[in-house]
């Protein structure tokens, strides 16, 4: 093999470039950061436990998009069986009004996702 030197560096410097975001997470020191998003609320929990709304909140919400528009039903039954207004801007905005930089946007952006709620919801005033 004549190119090998070629093939090497080649390989090298595509490694490099693969593995960049890692490094480069790791020397500004950013591979630790976990988002806090901050609740300003006076109720105790959410409609659901904390584990499960932060791994299935989209689930949730989708599903409320389907009863309300294609069912009719606007009312669901949480699992302690209390009953809530399946509405983004009444029952979630009520607890989770900081929107912006607090909440929703934190860890949207930590993971890289956008969401489209404010494509059919009014945006409130306020947040």
């Amino acid at each position: 093999m004549y190119d090998s030197g070629k093939i090497m560096a080649g390989l090298v410097i595509f490694g490099c470039l693969v593995t960049s975001p890692i490094w480069y997470n790791a020397l500004t020191g950013k591979s630790g950061y976990i988002p806090k998003p901050k609740i300003v609320t006076d109720k105790k929990r959410c409609i659901e436990p904390k584990e499960y709304i932060r791994t299935r909140h989209k689930d949730l919400l989708e599903d409320w998009r389907e009863s309300v528009v294609r069912k009719g039903i606007r009312t669901y039954v949480a699992g302690d069986k209390k009953r809530y207004t399946m509405s983004l801007t009444r029952t979630c905005m009520n607890c989770h009004s900081n929107k912006l930089d607090e909440f929703c946007l934190q860890c949207h952006n930590y993971v890289g996702v956008t969401n489209n709620c404010w494509d059919c919801h009014a945006y409130p005033k306020g947040i």
